[in-house]
């Protein structure tokens, strides 16, 4: 079992890399296999709405989006992190997910996931809810902790004092270990999630 991290930070060593590593220590103790993904100082351009993905099955724009999504195929569970900027989500971060998940959100479907965020105050919630929001539209289910999945702090070191929000980094890397192997023990028992094909309904008349 493979879990891949996404850090949506510009600093490649920064708070939400704090969070995230601690994340990726309990999944490795729990057996599961870690890499961290860093989205960094790239520039990620915002998704056009061309549609042109549904025809070629992948994005147009060639900026690592479509090796991401090629890497997704090869992971069993997912932790996006980001810092909170304004009270939400990085702008590259959201940029990478609309289009990672527009373009090859089945790649990711119906395999556990979970948000990560990083403040030095206030913003965690909404942050948080941005990026919720992207799993449940793509039938993956959410991994949670004792706490909301948010770490305090304005440096690394400082995250690192936040000793509420390592624990909380902690849980939820063995709560999503134990989800990856209930779904495991589930499907050689043969079970999987019923699919239907999607309905679209517009309300022009």
């Amino acid at each position: 079992m493979k879990v891949l991290l996404v850090n949506g930070s510009s600093h490649e060593q920064g708070c939400t890399y704090t969070a995230l590593a601690e994340v990726a220590k309990a999944l490795n103790a729990n057996g599961v296999e870690t890499e961290i993904y860093q989205l960094g100082k790239q520039q990620i351009s915002g998704c056009k709405g061309c549609w042109a993905c549904k025809k070629i099955k992948k994005c147009v724009m060639d900026d690592g989006v479509n090796e991401f999504v090629a890497k997704a195929a090869e992971f069993d569970g997912f932790v996006f992190g980001s810092p909170v900027y304004y009270a939400s989500a990085s702008g590259a971060l959201v940029s990478f997910m609309d289009r990672v998940f527009y373009s090859g959100g089945k790649n990711l479907a119906y395999k556990p996931a979970a948000a990560v965020v990083s403040c030095r105050r206030a913003g965690a919630s909404t942050t948080f809810d941005v990026i919720n929001k992207y799993f449940t539209i793509n039938n993956m289910p959410i991994v949670g902790s004792n706490y909301w999945n948010e770490i305090h702090g304005n440096t690394a070191e400082e995250a690192a004092q936040d000793e509420e929000g390592l624990q909380t980094m902690r849980i939820l890397g063995n709560n999503m270990a134990w989800l990856l192997k209930c779904i495991e023990k589930g499907k050689e028992a043969g079970l999987e999630p019923v699919r239907e094909r999607k309905i679209m309904t517009n309300f022009i008349r």
